[in-house]
């Protein structure tokens, strides 16, 4: 549901009140595979259910001897008894601003001004379903006399298919509650002008002040604060900052022609302080250059900078499990005297691919900072108005390259791991937790600066107008990307390491590199009707899969070789038809669309860890069929 409503008064000649009020609520339910259960002292799944203790006594233990820390390492099941964890997500967000603009007189000169105040709050509720409470499986499989004195409580069998009564599952599970809020305040002010009579024109100015507030909190279910879930742990966490903000803008025309023909020159200065960091300014200079009225030249120079937001500084911390190989786990010869130095015995077989990874923001972080340059150009071809049956051609190309310094991520678990098993070094060894028995059971990966990230790339587009005919009216546009390089950067012991990722999948948590992707888009008009062809596609990927899959002597799904996989490239068609009748005052469009209308198949991820493929590149497997209706008062 969104509603949204503006409106503007005219105070004065010179003056305007303008208020805008929006509400959006998001309902969505999404699904993943049961929760997967994990006991032992290698397990890694938290204290409860690493140190648990069943009975021999106990009357769903078939094997007559308890089973503990000292008799066993790790055992796992996914209860399908349980189903799906279904997460169901109510959002609110809430955007309110008010202020006023105008104009005043400075000489010769109309200087336009407009001071505005904002506040925008947005509140997440998420209920999950089938998760599990360690401590009340500990209870069920614990002592007998514990189990009857506590309410509800049913022994519990986990061995076999089907060993799970609805009635163990009432005990053992709970509906888990999250909430999580953010609220924004800003305070701003705007001038805008011309000064100087120059040859080429005046120059024309901006500049402007900006207080910004920003607050907010995650409040996780009771059990999971508590530390008794079977899920993922997390504890409630709160924060908030303040910045202040001056930045000034200017475009000075340097030469103008005939045939529209110009060159400008731009520059733009921003210092931020924050209450949390240092102060930091910026600036920003730029050129601008068009031969003639069809073709524009334009580079720029700039510098960047970001802070890091609520939940980058104050999430307390999360947990969440990735398939990592361990280099240790059936050990190349080269890593065997290394893996014996870090604890690990000779034939060691890791019991479980997945890895608990921590998470969580850092109150040490400091703001990103960036260097980018940009180049580019545009060519409204105009010997095509004279072409039979074209309206217009235009091309277009930028290049751009970026430097990030202190870039802000987690570093990549798989990396942490693959350094301490070659170096031995502290720097790396010191963020992985093994048990006794040689099991990595935990890999820190909170959030930090790394050393930096560059990157660069091209994109470029073409569209095609044709003209009206009594068949309407038709539209190409074709437009593609190409990431030439993403470097990361991360301090080792003896120096930066730098990882190209174009091309990669790093997988958990989702991350594609893809060095190539083309949408072409064929829109066709006439008079209340429309319609839209999308053509999608995503070049291969590649991502790391050795040992992320049990061997079972049947088959390699890893493509390649047994360390590497290839997803392959993807092209996705979508299709929309809209009509916009002529009724009444306001303006009413029916829009009726399916997505992936041939139903191609995600091509499958081994590392991603959640539904086995990449979210953040893909659609939603199968096809999307949708109808939309929206009215807009004139």
């Amino acid at each position: 549901v969104n509603i949204f409503a503006k409106s503007e008064f005219d105070i004065s000649d010179s003056t305007t009140l303008r208020t805008l009020v929006m509400f959006n609520n998001r309902e969505s339910t999404s699904r993943a595979a049961p929760e997967p259960l994990f006991f032992g002292p290698d397990a890694g799944a938290g204290a409860i259910l690493d140190n648990l203790v069943w009975p021999a006594d106990h009357p769903t233990n078939p094997f007559g001897i308890e089973l503990g820390p000292d008799t066993f390492v790790f055992t796992g099941r996914r209860p399908i008894e349980a189903g799906p964890r279904i997460f169901d997500q109510s959002v609110d967000t809430w955007y309110v601003s008010g202020g006023f603009d105008g104009q005043f007189h400075a000489g010769d000169s109309t200087i336009y001004w407009d001071a505005t105040a904002i506040w925008s709050e947005n509140k997440a509720e998420q209920q999950k379903q089938g998760a599990f409470n360690a401590l009340n499986i500990a209870i069920a499989l614990g002592p007998a006399d514990v189990c009857n004195a506590t309410p509800g409580c049913v022994p519990f069998n986990w061995i076999g298919p089907g060993a799970m009564t609805q009635e163990m599952l009432d005990f053992v599970t709970f509906i888990q509650k999250d909430i999580s809020n953010q609220d924004l305040f800003d305070l701003s002010f705007n001038l805008t002008g011309e000064f100087g009579g120059f040859s080429a024109g005046p120059i024309g100015w901006a500049a402007g002040i900006e207080h910004r507030e920003e607050n907010g909190y995650f409040t996780p279910d009771s059990v999971v604060s508590k530390g008794f879930t079977a899920g993922v742990p997390a504890s409630p966490t709160r924060g908030g900052f303040e910045a202040d903000e001056l930045y000034a803008e200017f475009i000075v025309p340097l030469w103008r022609g005939g045939d529209n023909s110009l060159l400008d020159f731009s520059a733009a200065v921003r210092y931020s302080d924050y209450d949390l960091f240092s102060s930091e300014t910026i600036t920003d200079f730029g050129l601008t250059f068009a031969p003639n009225d069809q073709v524009v030249f334009r580079t720029s120079l700039s510098e960047g900078f970001r802070a890091p937001h609520i939940g980058e500084l104050f999430n307390t911390g999360s947990r969440f499990d990735a398939g990592i190989n361990d280099p240790c786990s059936n050990a190349a010869p080269e890593d065997q005297a290394n893996c014996q130095a870090l604890g690990v015995p000779a034939g060691y077989v890791a019991p479980n691919p997945q890895t608990s990874v921590t998470t969580g923001g850092n109150p040490n972080l400091s703001p990103e900072t960036s260097d980018t340059f940009t180049a580019g150009f545009t060519w409204d071809v105009a010997a095509a108005d004279n072409w039979d049956g074209v309206d217009s051609l235009l091309f277009e190309a930028n290049y751009y390259d970026i430097e990030i310094d202190n870039a802000i991520q987690p570093p990549d678990a798989q990396d942490l791991l693959d350094q301490c098993v070659d170096t031995l070094d502290p720097f790396f060894c010191d963020n992985i937790t093994r048990t006794v028995n040689g099991t990595v059971t935990r890999v820190d990966g909170i959030l930090q600066n790394i050393g930096g990230i560059e990157t660069s790339g091209y994109d470029w587009k073409v569209e095609l107008v044709t003209a009206e005919r009594g068949y309407g009216q038709f539209r190409f546009q074709w437009m593609n990307t190409h990431l030439s390089d993403y470097v990361e950067k991360t301090q080792g012991p003896n120096g930066i390491i730098a990882v190209d990722r174009a091309g990669t999948e790093l997988g958990s948590p989702e991350r594609g590199f893809v060095e190539n992707k083309s949408t072409l888009n064929i829109d066709w008009m006439k008079d209340a009707w429309s319609a839209r062809l999308s053509l999608r596609y995503i070049d291969e990927i590649e991502e790391q899969c050795g040992g992320l899959l049990p061997d079972f002597g049947l088959t390699n799904l890893c493509t390649n070789d047994p360390d590497t996989n290839t997803l392959s490239s993807s092209l996705w068609t979508d299709v929309q038809v809209s009509w916009a009748p002529d009724i009444g005052d306001g303006g009413w469009r029916f829009t009726l669309g399916v997505d992936n209308l041939f139903d191609e198949d995600i091509p499958i991820c081994y590392s991603c860890d959640l539904n086995s493929f990449d979210g953040t590149l893909y659609p939603i497997p199968g096809q999307f069929w949708y109808l939309r209706t929206t009215f807009e008062i004139e």
